[in-house]
């Protein structure tokens, strides 16, 4: 699958959907989602809590419990093969093995009565049929990879023996023991003080370089995408609203949304000292929701054509896309 600069597309989603029905109705979490992803990509995923982030790309694993959720429409093509419509067979030898997921809190995805080699050592025997000592000291390398001191020493301790960052490090040692091609992060340093931040953050793109491996970072945190990704979507209620190279976005954001997220964050490099702006409101209720752009009502531009229909994402430029009525920089309609 090439792309239209000659790339490798690795992964091609397109119109994706997904809800999940509740006692009030069905939420509408996820909606028509498209995007292509090149072979080592850095990609930034950004948008508010709730924007439909972490729910696409759970989607995208067939890691959505079934029930309330439910995957209804689109197509996830990897490397030529639709995710979506898998055997579950299929689809446990992708996870791990060729795309694999970190997550928030590693406390909620590190077994905590099981020793680290132990879970270490799992998807190796299993994905890359080895033997336990193959796995083991494969586990050694990884783990003195991510930084782990006294790697030897450390094997038999179990999660709760470990510090918020340490834990992190073992599930990035985890995720890329098998050498996965697309590396799924989703919101991986929140619960992180700043300084093992930026070293998660490092280690990531020093490994992603090494292993020449394609990184998805799911972010609310634009100053993260910033030092992290080449592209960048934007999501809001569960559509893509912006998609553009990351210095694109920054530079000459084209959806209210997008400028509005930019006004709240602080920047070292704003001479002006502007003061940050909150966004209004709240977003809409994803049972139901309206009629025309779901950022309509929080949007200062906002005319009546946004409350009537909802826009398509459309190109502006050849790496550049948005889904807006309304000219950013006149405020009138396009």
């Amino acid at each position: 699958m090439k792309s239209d600069n000659g790339w490798k597309n690795i992964l091609e989603v397109e119109n994706l959907a997904t809800r999940f029905r509740t006692s009030d109705g069905l939420v509408h979490a996820v909606n028509g989602v498209s995007f292509t992803m090149r072979e080592g990509e850095k990609l930034g995923v950004v948008g508010e809590s709730g924007c439909g982030k972490s729910v696409t790309m759970l989607s995208l694993m067939r890691l959505i419990p079934q029930p309330p959720g439910e995957i209804y429409g689109g197509k996830a093509m990897f490397w030529g093969r639709d995710l979506l419509t898998m055997s579950n067979d299929e689809i446990r030898s992708v996870r791990g093995s060729q795309i694999a997921m970190i997550f928030q809190d590693p406390m909620t995805s590190l077994n905590p009565v099981l020793t680290i080699q132990h879970q270490l050592t799992e998807p190796m025997i299993l994905h890359l049929n080895m033997s336990k000592r193959q796995a083991r000291k494969r586990a050694i390398e990884m783990l003195e990879k991510v930084g782990i001191p006294e790697v030897e020493k450390r094997l038999s301790d179990y999660p709760h023996q470990f510090s918020g960052g340490m834990r992190q490090r073992v599930m990035i040692a985890m995720a890329l023991s098998c050498n996965p091609q697309v590396l799924i992060a989703d919101e991986p340093t929140t619960a992180l003080d700043v300084t093992i931040q930026a070293q998660i953050i490092d280690l990531v793109k020093r490994l992603a370089a090494e292993f020449g491996m394609a990184i998805i970072w799911i972010t609310h945190d634009l100053g993260v995408v910033a030092g992290m990704a080449e592209r960048v979507l934007v999501m809001y209620a569960g559509f893509i609203v912006e998609e553009a190279l990351v210095e694109e976005l920054y530079s000459n954001p084209r959806h209210p949304y997008t400028k509005a997220l930019l006004r709240s964050m602080p920047r070292v490099d704003d001479t002006r000292h502007d003061k940050l702006e909150a966004i209004k409101g709240l977003p809409p209720d994803l049972i139901a929701l309206p009629k025309g752009c779901p950022f309509a009502a929080r949007c200062v531009m906002a005319k009546e054509k946004c409350r009537l229909e909802n826009p398509v994402l459309e190109p502006y430029s050849p790496t550049h896309k948005y889904a807006c009525w309304v000219n950013v920089e006149t405020g009138e309609l396009r």
